[in-house]
């Protein structure tokens, strides 16, 4: 009786700690998930300050370029202005290339939260998986001992021919 009682509290013990370590590795994963969403915004963030700085830098280029076209006595027809217009099609270009860049980079760390939330399902899975495993072992090691509550073995069935 005992270790009946002994094998239930062990096994009890068992399922209880399964369950709590689930539920943690199931949290931490979360957690990951939430950084990388945060990161996902953060990288907006720097796009939209990257874009802003980049578009002063545009603005200061064509400003100088204007500047020396207009030095050297020529007027904005002509060369000067494809000079121009060159300058600023180059710029749409970078800019479309970091919006893109920024892009593929929100896209990776939202896969990224995705992921860590999917380990962690698992690993909540995989926690009541093991517990009942617990649960058959301690049932099955009652059942070895001869079940909980009797203190004897039972007695074997008598043969019939009727069970063939």
């Amino acid at each position: 009786m005992v270790a009946q009682v002994a094998t239930v509290a062990l096994g009890y013990a068992q399922f209880k700690q399964q369950g709590a370590a689930g539920k943690y590795n199931q949290a931490i994963q979360n957690r990951n998930a939430q950084i990388a969403e945060q990161e996902a915004a953060q990288i907006e963030k720097q796009l939209e300050f990257d874009i802003a700085r980049f578009d002063q830098k545009v603005e200061q280029l064509q400003g100088q370029t204007t500047t020396r076209i207009l030095k050297t006595g020529a007027d904005l027809s002509g060369t000067g202005l494809r000079v121009l217009r060159a300058n600023a099609e180059e710029a749409e270009k970078e800019r479309n290339i970091m919006e893109y860049n920024a892009k593929i980079g929100q896209a990776r760390k939202f896969e990224e939260a995705n992921f860590a939330r999917i380990q962690g399902q698992v690993a909540r899975q995989t926690a009541r998986i093991a517990q009942m495993g617990t649960i058959m072992q301690t049932g099955t090691s009652l059942l070895r001992m001869g079940g909980f509550g009797s203190s004897s073995p039972r007695p074997a069935l008598p043969y019939t021919p009727a069970m063939e």
